[in-house]
């Protein structure tokens, strides 16, 4: 007989995760405009009054290739100032409970991080990335994959005397927009080398939407036997090919119980032009409409992994509204379908009903909630041959 119990067929699959909000940093660090710091702060905020405890919240690189984070000390600054507790204390929040991070490529980053947690306003987690693919590592952070490990080993013990967490991120386990096809051993190997470091979790990364669900089951099943904790190993996928939702659900079969998503699907490549003029950014972007680089959308994540049972800590239709807000402050179309569409409502939608037919099942003598004849035996018999015979001519 089939096994109908899902969780029985996986057994790794979690029956609760946590999902990290990404858009005030991720999302925004590829729009072609500024975003207001007070559009960063509202967004921030209400994420985690709508359940977010995992906020990644701006990058500390140098503002001349990347300023759109030019105002990095004011939102993080806000999310540790008074007004922000109260505001959670409101709502029976402890701020204690959420992880602020920064993206740190460079050590140059590490230590602006490290002299703003001596400030008081610094973050709980910093980002230093790798890529299994030489030529879009050094894209990223113009160094030798060799050299740059230097880095993090000494990045992660300076971090750690100051009490910052330091993620690692290993990206192009699946390929690479510059190179192509890579080897996912690789990425196991890089992310025992970040443990082995001192790194606090894992991200790994379809920074390009290269993934398929069967390889994205592959690896992570090859992670999880490697390294058998997953609270350890966060799952970061963009969409690219709209098969990021499959992903996901690879990831949750093999046992990942982390992800995390932008509003709208938002996201990308640094910007290399904003408002009127050109910026650095990482240099030309790799995708031929750079409009659909971003994440998997956060609202439609939420309701896929809501609709499936899973407990996830979110106030779903809090989210969704906060969906419709951003539309506004970018100014288009974005990728969220939920928006839109909303949930599978459990008691449907009777507006819709085309009136009349109770008074025909009275009319007709039927009984409520009749769904055969009631002279048919109540349960079908199947043939013996499901198809008639081939007719002559027939295809």
């Amino acid at each position: 007989m089939t096994e109908y119990d899902y969780w029985k067929i996986f057994p790794r699959m979690p029956q609760k995760v946590t999902i990290g909000d990404i858009t005030i940093r991720d999302g925004f660090q590829h729009e072609e405009k500024t975003i207001s710091t007070e559009a960063k702060i509202f967004y921030g905020e209400e994420m985690i009054m709508a359940g977010c405890r995992e906020l990644e919240v701006t990058n500390l690189g140098n503002p001349a290739g990347i300023p759109q984070f030019r105002d990095a000390d004011k939102v993080l600054g806000y999310f540790r100032g008074e007004k922000f507790k109260k505001n959670c204390e409101r709502k029976g929040i402890n701020p204690a409970d959420i992880t602020f991070t920064a993206v740190t490529i460079r050590e140059a980053a590490v230590d602006r991080a490290i002299e703003m947690k001596k400030q008081g306003i610094g973050p709980d987690r910093i980002l230093m990335m790798v890529s299994t693919d030489p030529e879009h590592h050094f894209a990223n952070s113009g160094t030798t994959l060799s050299q740059y490990w230097k880095e993090v080993e000494r990045c992660i013990k300076k971090a750690s005397d100051v009490g910052i967490k330091m993620n690692g991120t290993v990206s192009t386990i699946w390929g690479s927009p510059i190179t192509g096809a890579t080897n996912m051993a690789d990425a196991v190997e890089f992310t025992k080398r970040f443990l082995e470091l001192g790194a606090f979790d894992i991200e790994h990364a379809d920074h390009d939407g290269s993934a398929s669900p069967a390889d994205v089951y592959r690896y992570y099943s090859m992670i999880l036997d490697a390294i058998p904790y997953p609270e350890v190993h966060l799952a970061h996928f963009h969409e690219t090919k709209r098969i990021a939702s499959a992903s996901v659900l690879a990831a949750l079969q093999a046992g990942i119980c982390r992800f995390e998503a932008t509003l709208g699907g938002l996201g990308g490549q640094p910007a290399n032009f904003l408002d009127d003029c050109p910026v650095k950014g990482t240099g030309e972007y790799y995708y031929k409409d750079p409009r659909y680089v971003g994440l998997i959308t956060m609202e439609d994540l939420l309701v896929m992994i809501d609709e499936m049972g899973i407990e996830h800590g979110y106030n779903v239709d809090r989210v969704l509204w906060l969906g419709r807000q951003m539309e506004k402050t970018i100014g288009r179309r974005l990728r969220s379908e939920a928006i839109y569409n909303g949930r599978t409502e459990k008691n449907g939608h009777m507006e819709f009903a085309r009136p009349g037919l109770k008074k025909l099942i009275e009319k007709l003598g039927e009984k409520p909630g009749q769904l055969i004849p009631a002279d048919w035996k109540p349960k079908a018999t199947l043939p013996k041959k499901l198809r008639p015979k081939k007719q002559a001519g027939a295809l």
